[in-house]
């Protein structure tokens, strides 16, 4: 066991707690990626141990991004366009309200303008990944450590809870399976808790989630120039390298996505060889659901003071609220 190297001693947990959901979920039934989320939770403890780190935040990030990208293997751009124009709007409004609302929120509640900007655009966009890179651009002061810290550890736990109550939000108001999508993908921070909250409910759910949540994700790059224009002193030239910069901040796992999706709308990709690509982007987000979980830690939330908290609670309950509105007015024309 001592030539086991660190990244394979966390993989393999993840690989475990996988099967083990996986076999729970066979023979009595459930949601395989609640319990991998649970047990995950259960045995948080284990990520502080310098021989299981690095595999758990590999299997969190990068297991995760190729899990994600294979998605794109099963969708097509009929299933997309068959959304139509209502969710690519919602989600540009969202986005746009929250990270105006979160600096009105945060000067309202004594806090930073900055810290609001940056909550904001973790809850409205993608949740740790958002947070980082807007912080990437922001002013640096003293307090800028602090915060991004504060807004990650928020955003995950924020997410991780949703992953959990909104399924049964959109089971207790009896959505239909791409209803329930656009509503999971359009209000849960993070990538990963969208993709289990969706497939929870149901593949279609899944999958719809999974577009919207990509939509979001996308957004990012108009985002991160916007705050570079409004902090930057000097003018940014729009030059073909500064745009080619900012195309770099879309994940790689968003173009794999893409392009597997073109490859699918095309045709070009055999029925076996995409059943394949299902099985291994399902065991991926299996084992990657089991980090998360190994990642969380609820104690941790509790450390960032309460106005914080309130913070981004109000602006996730703003995104839930503005989304459902907009669900139930579509559902009556």
């Amino acid at each position: 066991m001592t030539n086991i190297s660190p990244l394979s001693r966390g993989l393999m947990l993840c690989v475990v707690i996988a099967l083990a959901s996986t076999f729970v979920a066979d023979h009595y039934g459930g949601p395989t990626l609640l319990y991998a989320l649970l047990l995950g939770m259960a045995l948080h403890f284990l990520s502080d141990h310098s021989a299981c780190r690095e595999g758990i935040e590999f299997t969190a990030r990068t297991i995760l991004r190729i899990g994600v990208a294979l998605l794109g293997a099963r969708i097509t751009v009929e299933q997309i366009t068959a959304l139509g124009l209502t969710p690519l709007l919602l989600v540009v409004a969202t986005v746009s309200l929250l990270i105006i609302g979160g600096g009105v929120f945060a000067r309202a509640l004594g806090l930073n303008r900055e810290l609001g900007l940056l909550t904001g655009g973790a809850v409205a966009i993608c949740g740790a990944s958002a947070a980082l890179a807007l912080s990437s651009v922001m002013p640096k002061t003293a307090r800028s450590e602090r915060d991004l810290i504060l807004t990650v550890v928020g955003a995950t736990s924020l997410s991780t809870i949703a992953m959990i109550v909104y399924p049964l939000i959109a089971s207790a108001l009896n959505l239909d399976n791409t209803t329930a999508g656009i509503f999971l993908g359009a209000t849960i921070h993070d990538v990963a808790q969208v993709v289990g909250a969706g497939y929870m409910l149901s593949e279609q759910t899944g999958e719809t989630s999974t577009i919207i949540k990509l939509v979001r994700v996308a957004m990012l790059v108009p985002v991160v120039v916007i705050f570079t224009l409004i902090y930057r002193k000097q003018t940014l030239e729009a030059n073909a390298s500064t745009w080619r910069r900012y195309l770099t901040l879309l994940p790689t796992f968003l173009l794999g996505f893409i392009g597997l999706v073109t490859i699918n709308s095309l045709g070009w990709i055999a029925q076996p060889v995409t059943d394949a690509l299902t099985q291994v982007s399902r065991w991926c987000l299996v084992a990657a659901i089991a980090a998360l979980g190994l990642k969380t830690s609820l104690e941790k939330l509790a450390e960032v003071g309460w106005k914080p908290v309130i913070l981004m609670s109000v602006e996730t309950f703003v995104l839930l609220g503005v989304v459902l509105a907009v669900i139930t007015a579509a559902a009556q024309f």
